[in-house]
């Protein structure tokens, strides 16, 4: 790995960060969606044949292909995943909004009522992989939100199956319906629904850049959760610091995918140099060696910095997917992290342990954007509308301000609204 000072680091990672347009990405994702949009479940039968290399028959999983897919896992895999299901509900249950209302003088009555989104659409990645834990963390929330209809989209095995592991996840969490679509296709579908898919209002899930760019596109015609860049982890690290922990942490996320980025912030330059071959040696036992190298050479960065203070603004700046905070005391530093997706304390606080067991959600905003955003969660499956109740006593009070400035904003048709009811002609 790399070691770098704060200012080169920066520099790189401002660089990193710009949005930048694959044009040609865009052109075939546009093609998928008019083509969908157009030609329905021909369409989707088409492109899993020229993608997956599979002709597909029904779309639709069944209820005997679920039953099946619990004779092919393991029972220390369903014992798992019971688990991981209870900690993931019990965390996000906090996360639950309820209505308010607040009762004014002379019978003003004002509120937000919070209703559930009522059919959401989750994209798992699939086909050579295996991804229950992203349903279980779409899948809860949207199930403790109340929404009505949740709809898994995911792409097929290469015999037109689906990953028992995946089709079991689906049922434990509750998902109403499986569906063996993936690709920009399957963004496609549940955004305009087909003979078979049913439209929904909201989708959720990670995948591709393909799948990325679709929800991008049909953002307005449905919400989206995000859009998911490669995975990062940042590690604010002191002299402390257990270089071994590190290493395997950082490495963790490099694994994911060749452009995934994992750094540290480091305070000590002898810790610094322990890390690098640390990583070097770790990477070498990987399953992922290749991907993880990559990974590493790439984007895995070791910033030395002068000071805490200095190792703090870094860390805001960067803005990662994953921060792991460890130093000898790790509280003192939490409450001036700003801008970070998911954060742990600690040498027992893997990034790890959040995607999986902990409870909080691991599906988290990447790419710089948590500084402005936040982690999927209950409240992404749930909508607000204002309620507003006025008695004629109450109305009459403000009557005269609102003509004022209705008339101000040259709209005379909502100052008129107010005159008729006051009795009056223009």
């Amino acid at each position: 790995m790399k070691i770098l000072r704060a200012s080169e680091f920066l520099t790189e990672w401002r660089i990193r960060n710009l949005q930048s347009v694959d044009l040609a990405i865009d052109q075939q994702v546009l093609a998928i969606l008019q083509e969908v949009r157009k030609n329905g479940d021909a369409a989707l039968k088409a492109y899993t044949k020229q993608f997956d290399g599979i002709d597909i028959g029904s779309f639709i999983v069944t209820k005997e292909e679920i039953d099946a897919a619990y004779a092919n896992v393991s029972d220390a895999f369903l014992s798992s995943l019971v688990q991981a299901k209870q900690r993931i509900a019990t965390y996000h249950a906090e996360q639950k909004e309820r209505s308010w209302f607040i009762q004014q003088p002379k019978g003003v009555m004002l509120g937000q009522q919070v209703t559930p989104i009522e059919r959401v659409g989750v994209y798992v990645p699939g086909g050579k992989a295996a991804y229950p834990s992203t349903v279980l963390m779409n899948v809860i929330p949207a199930k403790i939100a109340g929404v009505q209809h949740i709809a898994i989209t995911t792409p097929p095995q290469a015999d037109g199956s689906v990953n028992p592991a995946v089709l079991v996840a689906a049922r434990e969490a509750g998902a109403d319906i499986v569906y063996k679509v993936g690709g920009a296709q399957a963004i496609a579908a549940l955004a305009y629904g087909t003979e078979t898919i049913e439209k929904v209002h909201k989708i959720t899930g990670p995948g591709n850049a393909y799948v990325a760019r679709a929800k991008k596109w049909v953002f307005g015609d449905v919400g989206i959760d995000m859009i998911a860049g490669p995975s990062e982890i940042c590690i604010l690290a002191d002299e402390t610091a257990n270089p071994v922990y590190v290493a395997a942490d950082l490495l963790s996320q490099a694994e994911h995918d060749e452009q995934a980025a994992a750094i540290c912030v480091t305070t000590d330059k002898v810790f610094a140099d322990k890390l690098a071959v640390e990583v070097q040696k770790q990477v070498k036992q990987m399953d992922r060696v290749q991907i993880a190298t990559k990974s590493i050479e790439d984007a895995g960065r070791i910033v030395v910095v002068e000071s805490v203070q200095e190792a703090i603004d870094v860390v805001n700046e960067i803005a990662s997917e994953h921060l792991q905070i460890m130093v000898q005391n790790p509280m003192e530093i939490l409450p001036f992290i700003r801008n970070a997706g998911a954060i742990f304390l600690g040498d027992y606080s893997p990034e790890a342990l959040g995607d999986y067991v902990a409870g909080p959600n691991h599906t988290l905003p990447t790419s710089g954007t948590a500084v402005f955003a936040s982690p999927l969660g209950v409240y992404d499956f749930m909508k607000k509308s204002s309620i507003i109740h006025y008695t004629k006593e109450a109305f009459e009070e403000v009557a005269d301000d609102i003509i004022v400035l209705a008339e101000t904003e040259r709209l005379s048709g909502h100052a008129q609204s107010i005159r008729v009811r006051k009795g009056e002609q223009k």
